[in-house]
C-alpha cells in the first residue's frame, strides 16, 4: 500500500457477479441505498454466497447521492448493472448513492472475514471495520485520491 493515510474502511457484501465486474473493471461505481461515511477511503468486497469470501478491495474516490434517475444518467456507462436491475433495486426510493471505485486490488487467495478480520458474520449491506484490522488486506492497494464528497 502507498505511504498514505487509510481512513475508515467499509466491508461491503456484494453479489459475486458484481464483485467480479469490479475486479474486471466493468463496474466502476457501487450503488447503495444509503451513503457511506465521508471519511471512508477504502472498501473490502465480500462476495456473498456461494463465494462467501473477501475477494478484493478498492479505493473510494468519491460518492454521489441523488435521485436514481440522475445516478443512472451519470454512471450508466460504468454501472456494471443492467438498467432494469438498477431501477428494480431502487424501486420506490427517492434517493440513491453511487460510490466511485478507484484502484482495485484483487486477492489471489480469497480472504476469510473470521480469520482475517475477526468477524463472526458478514454484514447485511456494509459495516465499518477498523483501519488497523483492515490494513493487512489493503497492502499493495494505492491510497484513495483524496477525501470524498457527496
Amino acid at each position: 500500500m502507498a505511504e498514505a493515510t487509510v481512513g475508515r474502511v467499509a466491508l461491503m457484501s456484494i453479489h459475486p457477479s458484481y464483485a467480479q465486474a469490479i475486479i474486471d473493471g466493468r463496474k466502476r461505481v457501487e450503488f447503495r441505498k444509503r451513503p457511506i461515511a465521508d471519511d471512508v477511503t477504502h472498501v473490502l468486497v465480500y462476495a456473498t454466497a456461494p463465494v462467501k469470501r473477501i475477494v478484493c478491495a478498492f479505493a473510494v474516490v468519491g460518492q454521489m447521492t441523488s435521485t436514481p434517475e440522475e445516478l443512472w444518467r451519470t454512471y450508466r456507462r460504468v454501472a456494471g448493472i443492467s438498467k432494469s436491475a438498477f431501477f428494480e433495486y431502487f424501486r420506490d426510493r427517492g434517493f440513491a448513492t453511487g460510490i466511485q471505485i478507484g484502484d482495485v486490488s484483487s486477492y489471489s487467495e480469497r480472504r476469510c472475514i473470521t480469520t482475517d478480520l475477526g468477524l463472526a458474520r458478514p454484514p447485511q449491506s456494509y459495516q465499518y471495520v477498523s483501519p488497523e484490522s483492515a490494513l493487512p488486506l489493503l497492502r499493495g492497494l494505492p491510497a484513495a485520491a483524496s477525501p470524498q464528497g457527496k
